[in-house]
């Protein structure tokens, strides 16, 4: 499982003209699943990400986490994001699971990202197209795969 997260001041969702998920400033986070991902990985990156210390505290030193701040959460699933670009110039995504293992997955994710986090998820819709609107501050964009734990 991997995981985009960027530090915001807002973003939001947008699905045939209508915001389906939108937050003022916290974390945007992308996710892509593969089929070896299980819950294990999904605990680990929600762990994580709950934690992760990139909003700065009273002296400017980035050592708050998105909870310590009182910031939200939207999550939008992204399976672009275990494309294979090494043969020709058209990415294969045959790294990225299929939906039918794909959404309940990205659900417990989401699931879990508030149970670690305390914050309710905004989220987009999965397998959707959807227009992704956001304002990176700092910017700040940190990319974290279950498969290199970092400990």
């Amino acid at each position: 499982m991997r995981v985009v997260i960027q530090r915001v001041k807002r973003s939001s969702v947008t699905i045939d003209g209508e915001v389906v998920g939108a937050i003022g400033a916290g974390l945007m986070i992308l996710v892509g699943i593969e089929p070896s991902d299980t819950g294990a990985d999904v605990d680990y990156l929600c762990g994580k990400i709950s934690r992760l210390r990139i909003f700065d505290d009273e002296n400017g030193v980035m050592n708050r986490s998105v909870t310590d701040v009182g910031g939200e959460l939207l999550v939008v699933s992204q399976f672009t994001l275990f494309a294979q670009t090494s043969h020709g110039n058209r990415p294969s995504y045959i790294r990225a699971a299929r939906p039918e293992q794909a959404v309940p997955l990205y659900e417990e994710f989401v699931g879990k990202l508030e149970v670690a986090s305390g914050i309710k998820p905004q989220t987009g819709r999965f397998g959707a197209m959807m227009d992704v609107e956001l304002i990176n501050d700092g910017p700040v964009t940190i990319i974290i795969d279950s498969r290199q734990r970092e400990f």
